[in-house]
């Protein structure tokens, strides 16, 4: 028994060093790609570069101190109560960053004549600062006091220096997790995005379908295709996180209300790879489902890892511009030596030229007339 519970330990630990390189190298892609691709420097891929460095922050410091708990070393009760936290905090900043993506794609879609004047770049970097500090807030509340160190100085699990075996489980009050947590600022963010998300399908499908478009666009239905298939790969990122994340919010329920139900360690491992997973698989969802990405990651492949020059992928654009010119001074064939270029005649001579026959003409008109 020991033997293959020692073995599920292995396999889960081994499990989340994969997903925690995944993860740090799968997001730093994003961030990466946002800077170098201008086109990517918009008010969505501003929040989705949030979402990205709560990930690659999940893979460099939460999945460590996640196999750190795991082994259940003798800490202070309040170091292990702020690595419990740490976990919190970065989970609310995803989930309120899904939020933000969602809020932004709907006024694109609700209002897109007056898309940019609503939401400017410094609005945005407002809201981003503001999920950031309402994660802190909500992710922080147990050390404030809402936490287990009264119950297990009750039941005499923690010693008189506050020394305790660091569990999550051991710090957490469920409480916490399930009234405040989950049904304070899990579930209704992601209720609400669901219903927005529903609200964007409804009104791209609309537009499509009644081709009745006010836009300033040259090509609104097209516009309305980009922002459908935006909208489908943003959604999927939110399904993939309520998948992740339900079934651990789930287990704490049944923690908080069926105490005496056992749990199996294989079901509570499996829970805990799954929230941790979902850190690695955003980039996968960008990289196969939004183009700009795509070919962003290409590039630095190229570029970087396999050392080819992408530089021509840059300039092609602005060359395109000047290639005509170029393209007609090579197609004229060079003049030689012996070639003569006529110059032009000054107006003057020509004015000259043109009266001399009338002259003429009115010469022996006269002569004629003295003969006679």
């Amino acid at each position: 028994m020991a033997g293959a519970l020692f073995s599920v330990d292995s396999v889960y630990i081994g499990m989340e060093v994969v997903i925690a390189v995944a993860s740090v190298i799968g997001n730093v892609m994003v961030v990466w790609a946002v800077k170098i691709n201008k086109s990517l420097r918009d008010t969505t891929f501003c929040f989705i570069v949030s979402l990205a460095l709560a990930d690659i922050a999940v893979g460099a410091l939460v999945i460590p101190l996640a196999i750190t708990i795991n082994i259940g070393l003798q800490t202070h009760f309040y170091s292990c109560l702020l690595v419990a936290c740490t976990v919190l905090v970065l989970t609310q900043s995803s989930i309120l960053a899904l939020l933000a993506i969602a809020i932004d794609r709907y006024l694109r879609v609700k209002i897109p004549t007056r898309y940019k004047r609503v939401v400017t770049p410094r609005r945005a970097a407002l809201a981003v600062v503001i999920c950031w500090t309402v994660a802190f807030i909500v992710g922080l509340t147990p050390m404030l006091g809402w936490n287990n160190l009264k119950r297990c100085q009750e039941n005499g699990s923690i010693s008189s220096d506050l020394i305790t075996t660091c569990k999550f489980e051991n710090v957490i009050s469920m409480d916490y997790m399930v009234y405040f947590n989950f049904f304070g600022w899990v579930l209704p963010p992601l209720l609400l995005m669901l219903f927005i998300y529903a609200e964007i399908f409804y009104m791209i499908h609309k537009q499509l379908n009644n081709k009745k478009l006010n836009t300033s666009h040259a090509d609104p239905n097209r516009y309305y295709d980009k922002e459908l298939n935006l909208a489908k790969s943003l959604a999927l990122v939110l399904f993939l996180f309520a998948v992740s994340w339900l079934p651990l919010h789930i287990i704490n329920c049944i923690t908080l209300f069926c105490p005496e139900r056992n749990k199996p360690k294989v079901v509570l491992y499996i829970a805990i790879l799954l929230t941790h997973g979902n850190s690695a698989v955003n980039p996968i969802v960008y990289a196969f489902r939004i183009k700009k990405f795509r070919s962003a990651f290409r590039k630095i492949w190229q570029q970087y890892f396999c050392c080819k020059d992408t530089s021509a992928l840059e300039t092609q654009a602005s060359d395109r511009k000047e290639m005509p010119t170029l393209d007609l001074q090579q197609a004229t064939p060079p003049l030689s030596p012996q070639t003569e270029i006529p110059k032009p005649q000054p107006l003057s001579e020509q004015n000259q030229k043109a009266e001399s026959p009338q002259k003429h003409k009115g010469q022996s008109s006269l002569l004629g007339q003295n003969a006679a």
